[in-house]
Formats: C-alpha cells, structure tokens, sequence
C-alpha cells in the first residue's frame, strides 16, 4: 500500500470512531510530501528521524508527530500493512509538563485596552468585535475555535444561551451567559448586523467584513498584536509567551478561586464545571486546572478549618 493510502485509511478509520481529526491530516500529508510517492513497506527510520527533526533541540512539536506517526504505523502493523514500525525504538525523555498562563485581572483589563489599537478600514468593526471575543473567551471558558464556529443562530440573546455545536467528538452543548457578557453581545449584535450575512442566520457570529467567519489564525495574528500592545511578555520559565488559548485556563481557575471565596462545595461543583467546558468527565477538566498562588492558598485555608472542625468533633 503506498503511504498516501495508508494515511488517507487511518485518517478515516480514526473519523469512523467518532473522532474530528481535523488537524492531524496536515502532519500526515506533509509527511508523505517529504518522502514522496514510496509504499508504506519503504519508509526508513532514517526518513522519520529526518522527519522529525534530525539531531536538532527537542520541542513538544516532536513529541506531538512522534505520537501522530506512531499511531500511524501501530494500525498498518495491526492490519499487516507493514512488517515493522520505521519509528525510533528509543525515544527521549518527555519535556518538562506545559504550564499555562493564568492571567491575571489586571492583564486581563490591559488587553481588553489593547484592542482598540487594531483599527481597520476594511473592517471598522474589528476592535470592538475582537474585544467582545476576549469577553466571550473568558467569560465561558470556551474553545476559541468553538467561538469562532459561532452563527448568528447559536446566538439566544434573549434567553441568555450560546449553542456550541459539533465540538470534540461531535458533541453538542448549551452555554449560559452571565448578564454582564450578554449586555456586551447584544451590543456587538446590533453593529454585527451592519456587515453582511452571506448565509442569514448560519452567518457566522464573529465575522470578517465579507460576513464569512473569521480564519482561526487570523484571530491568533490579531491576539499576537493586542499581547504586544499590553506589554505581555513570557513568564519566566516558561518556553511560550501567554497564548488566546489560556484564556480558557483561566476561566477555570478563576472560578474556582471564586467558589472558594463564596465558601461554595468545590467538590461538588467540579462536575459542573467540567459540563460548561464541554468535557466528558473530570480528567479532561483538571488540565485546565493549573494550582496558582492565591488558588493553593484558598484551598490550604478551606482545608485548614476542615481540619479544624474534624479536631473537635474528635
């Protein structure tokens, strides 16, 4: 079987099981751009160390395409497409876990200011949208592609309720928004009707000055110049600078910090949070549950008169 075969029947192998897989394609198409039009028997381990970079520094990127190829090769072995994997059998330690970036209130309020710096004349509408997309981020704790997939239709302003469709493995949920942020929607709503809506109500929520959504990386260019204009920079120790996507982070942290404040039954709410954020189960919420300062200093007092109170009852 020739290796562009081969990936185009793991690719929908791995879709028949309910899976996106939306961006892993372009890993495997490059693969198989880089080797060329070779069976899958040929491929060499020298071409995938080649692949994955050679001798060059470790990254998480390496990490990712060794997993992605070792999938890969793992099912055309189980089919008795090839004989053997080309993949190295000895394979580095793992870097150092990724630490997101929990941002903090004052951040948050000094990006919000930066987005009035990306004024457009094709796109008057572009610091205002952008800022209410921040909000949207924060206040929901939802994927910013999730955000960005958003019609005009998914939009119950008056109910108060976001509907974010065909997420990871094609699940589907409903979002409550707080009164604050929805004040801000309906606002953005009524300027949002002054640009085209090419497919009516399936037109994009978020949208370009065509009225079509806007490019995911697009949006990750735009975020890169509001970080720079808020003076954001990479925290020490840490391999990347503050990324849209933590913004997800810190919607989790930040309401668990403010649940303990309230006195609330964190253990008990844990499984609704993990509901809101669209996650099966708790496993998928506690990566986004990074332990900052002030959250392990609520828990080590919440714990602490927990402590205190079993102590008498002794």
């Amino acid at each position: 079987m020739k290796l562009l075969e081969l990936v185009n029947t793991y690719v929908d192998f791995k879709r028949s099981l309910g899976m996106r897989f939306a961006t892993q394609p372009r890993v495997f198409r490059r693969f198989c751009r880089v080797l060329g039009d070779i069976d899958a028997r040929e491929v060499t381990p020298q071409a995938v160390r080649a692949f994955l970079g050679g001798d060059k520094a470790l990254t998480n990127t390496w990490f990712l395409n060794y997993r992605l190829l070792r999938g890969l090769f793992s099912f055309a072995i189980s089919r008795g497409l090839v004989g053997r994997s080309p993949l190295p059998e000895l394979t580095p330690s793992p870097l150092p876990a990724f630490r997101p970036h929990i941002y903090s209130t004052s951040e948050l309020s000094a990006l919000l200011r930066a987005t009035s710096g990306l004024k457009s004349c094709r796109n008057p509408l572009q610091p205002f949208a952008f800022r209410v997309l921040l909000l949207t981020l924060y206040s929901t704790g939802m994927r910013v592609g999730e955000a960005l997939r958003l019609s005009l239709r998914d939009a119950d302003l008056h109910d108060r309720l976001f509907t974010v469709r065909d997420t990871k493995f094609f699940k589907s949920r409903l979002v409550p928004l707080g009164p604050r942020l929805t004040a801000e929607l309906v606002a953005f709503r009524k300027r949002r009707c002054t640009l085209p809506t090419p497919h009516l109500e399936g037109s994009a929520f978020f949208a370009s000055s065509t009225g079509e959504a806007l490019p995911y990386q697009h949006v990750i260019t735009l975020f890169q110049r509001v970080r720079s204009a808020a003076g954001l920079r990479r925290d020490e120790g840490s391999s990347y600078p503050p990324r849209l996507h933590d913004l997800r982070h810190t919607a989790a942290v930040h309401r668990i910090i403010a649940w303990y404040r309230d006195g609330a039954d964190v253990q008990r709410l844990l499984p609704q949070l993990a509901t809101y954020l669209g996650h099966k189960d708790l496993r998928g919420t506690q990566h986004y549950l990074s332990m900052t300062p002030e959250l392990l200093e609520l828990a080590g007092l919440r714990f602490e008169n927990y402590a205190d109170v079993e102590g008498r009852h002794a």
